[in-house]
């Protein structure tokens, strides 16, 4: 029987079509920020399975198949990480989808969340958990209540960690586990979920290994079952957002000033007091206000960082101990110390783009 004949000019033309119509859809890459910024969202024409995020969800479903666990939760393209109440599936940023868009993300956020593939599964992982949560309804519970908490509980804009407990994982990092119930939850099982992970080992003298063992007998009571909650919305994908790149930039850098603003409190509330100890003692930012050459010239010299920088977070210092009419503890030399301490961690904090956690 003869072989068919190959048609080497059909196929190269064809291909070649397809790359002359992804380049048209792609010619925003060429463009510098302030043209991607007026662009909109939809017109970006972004499809996940023709992106590198379709790779890493298949390596997330292997993940899940190697578990004997048979749910997929489905993705889509949106302005953030999160996996929405009530729906099984994960949304990840649009930065993610190209590697011009990570470059404007990375200008105007100064970090990339997400940005290698180590970080970006360990975060696919994570979401994984709040969505297979969602799909069983494992919150509701008893077990899951007992070992983790109501995930009633209101989400915090921000949480205090305490570094030293080993009641919970450590998986993304800042002790996220900590700051809510459904996040304990989640960052155990992406532990749980991680190839090779030992977590039986890693945490066997831990009381977070209680929870491990937890979603271990949960995950094999759902082996061959079938997700409750099966619905495949997507929730604010960007082929359906007209604002533009430059509104959620504005918005989101917003949303992280308040969260700085209310950082610098926090801190100075530590070194710094309300209450006057004499009726001679000057107000922390006066001190501050006195010394500030000195404050400055010392975490340039420290960090390498630009004196400009400095001097607008020694101002931002100085107007919030002001305003929360704040005194120094114990000696002026105590004082500026407490001071030269804020300064350099804020300093830090900004040079690698602080920022609230976003996760859902």
């Amino acid at each position: 029987m003869p072989l068919p004949r190959p048609r080497p000019a059909v196929t190269a033309r064809r291909r070649a079509a397809t790359g002359r119509a992804r380049a048209k859809r792609m010619s925003w890459a060429r463009y510098g920020d302030e043209q991607l910024l007026a662009m909109r969202f939809c017109d970006l024409d972004l499809k996940l399975e023709r992106t590198p995020l379709a790779r890493h969800m298949r390596g997330l479903y292997k993940d899940l198949e190697r578990r004997g666990i048979e749910f997929r939760p489905h993705a889509w393209i949106g302005e953030e990480w999160f996996s929405p109440d009530g729906v099984p599936g994960i949304s990840i940023p649009f930065y993610l989808a190209h590697p011009r868009l990570e470059r404007l993300e990375r200008t105007m956020m100064k970090q990339v969340e997400g940005g290698n593939a180590q970080w970006l599964k360990r975060i696919l992982r994570h979401e994984a958990g709040h969505a297979l949560d969602t799909a069983y309804r494992l919150r509701r519970r008893k077990r899951w209540r007992e070992a983790f908490g109501p995930a009633s509980l209101p989400y915090p804009d921000r949480y205090r960690a305490r570094p030293g407990s080993r009641r919970y994982v450590q998986h993304l990092g800042d002790w996220y586990a900590q700051s809510h119930p459904t996040e304990d939850f989640a960052e155990t099982f992406a532990v749980w979920l991680t190839p090779n992970s030992s977590w039986r080992r890693g945490y066997a003298d831990w009381p977070a290994f209680q929870k491990l063992e937890l979603v271990d007998e949960l995950m094999t009571e759902l082996r061959g079952t079938r997700a409750r909650v099966r619905a495949r919305t997507r929730i604010e994908p960007i082929d359906a957002l007209t604002r533009t790149l430059g509104e959620h930039y504005e918005e989101k850098l917003e949303r992280y000033r308040q969260y700085r603003r209310g950082l610098v409190d926090v801190m100075l509330s530590k070194v710094f007091t309300p209450n006057r100890a004499r009726r001679t003692t000057p107000r922390a930012s006066t001190l501050i206000r006195t010394s500030r050459r000195e404050l400055v010239d010392a975490v340039v010299r420290e960090q390498g960082v630009a004196r400009y920088s400095a001097f607008q977070i020694l101002r931002m210092i100085i107007e919030r101990s002001d305003q929360l009419r704040l005194h120094p503890r114990g000696s002026r030399r105590d004082a500026l110390r407490n001071a030269r301490w804020v300064l350099s961690r804020l300093v830090r904090l900004y040079a690698d783009g602080a920022s609230p956690q976003l996760r859902l």
